[in-house]
């Protein structure tokens, strides 16, 4: 039985306000999702106003069609990652936008779908793809990368303390069998680990899988590549909205948006800019925007929600 789509956007509330698309004519979802965030902001556009809604996950895309069936073609779906943004735009013919939302990471979805292969809590294919039509599984990378590569992405995209000890186990363990289900590898970072004293509090092996998942969808060079080419696509005065929830995400967001906020490269002691580089967006959020306790309450996702914003100068 294929299991339902189902999107709760976070932040909704805070996104339909910041974006502010009462007079927009074209918007960006570059993350659509199950359509929730995408069928609030139609609500709110002019009735010649057009949605561009993009997704690396085709199941992702049959759900937003569904949800977005009422808005007719003002709902225009591709499959397509939210880094090509820009190009999609320009296929479809328009030259800019004026508003974009990015709401980054794995959907509720995904996580819940076991035989996706994204959360250990239940035993499936060690999969991992946002994008199942091509590309390299999670399983592929634990059974190819030597240990230091392996290292190497534990620590730099999960953070992991115990980094080189679980590379080692892992390569000790597929001389014997390959690892291939989200189970075996869970319980084989667990043994790793050392036990803290009273509750723990996330699964020893949450720091490993979202490493493996950044790595197998090089999610954050798409972060990259598309918060500074979604700048350069909004018309003058649109305004760009992203949603991390992790803090490599949200550094590489409020980096990326405090540089084209602060462009000048002038030493401190200078009296004044010679370097002639000018903003060409204004910060919306400086500390960034997190969830109430209501909606934590309702949606416990939302919780390492972050939403950041600018406005194009």
């Amino acid at each position: 039985m294929e299991m339902p789509f189902a999107h709760l956007p976070v932040l909704a509330r805070q996104v339909v306000e910041i974006l502010d698309v009462g007079a927009a004519k074209v918007v960006v979802d570059g993350t659509v999702g199950g359509g929730g965030h995408a069928a609030l902001l139609l609500e709110q556009m002019p009735a010649d106003g057009v949605l561009i809604g993009l997704d690396r996950d085709k199941e992702a895309l049959q759900a937003a069609a569904r949800r977005l069936a009422p808005f007719g073609g003002r709902a225009q779906l591709h499959h397509a990652n939210f880094s090509a943004a820009a190009q999609v735009v320009a296929q479809a013919g328009f030259s800019g936008a004026d508003a974009v939302l990015f709401d980054l990471g794995v959907s509720s979805y995904q996580l819940d779908n076991g035989e996706r292969g994204f959360s250990f809590r239940s035993d499936a294919p060690l999969d991992m793809r946002m994008d199942r039509s091509g590309g390299i599984s999670a399983a592929d990378l634990v059974a190819t990368c030597d240990g230091d590569e392996l290292a190497l992405i534990f620590k730099k995209y999960g953070e992991e303390r115990w980094a080189k000890r679980i590379a080692r186990a892992i390569v000790r363990q597929r001389q014997v069998e390959p690892l291939l289900t989200t189970t075996a590898l869970a319980a084989l970072v667990a043994d790793c680990v050392p036990r803290t004293r009273g509750p723990e509090r996330i699964h020893p092996a949450t720091r490993v899988f979202q490493a493996l998942r950044i790595a197998v969808n090089d999610e954050l060079t798409h972060v990259e590549r598309g918060v500074s080419a979604a700048i350069d696509l909004l018309n003058p005065g649109g305004v760009l909205a992203v949603i991390s929830f992790h803090s490599l995400e949200d550094r590489l967001v409020k980096n990326i948006f405090r540089n084209r906020a602060n462009p000048c490269t002038c030493p401190p002691r200078l009296p004044q800019c010679a370097c002639g580089k000018r903003a060409d967006v204004e910060l919306l959020s400086r500390r960034g925007i997190r969830a109430d306790e209501a909606e934590v309450a309702e949606n416990p996702r939302s919780r390492s929600a972050v939403l950041r914003a600018v406005r194009r100068l």
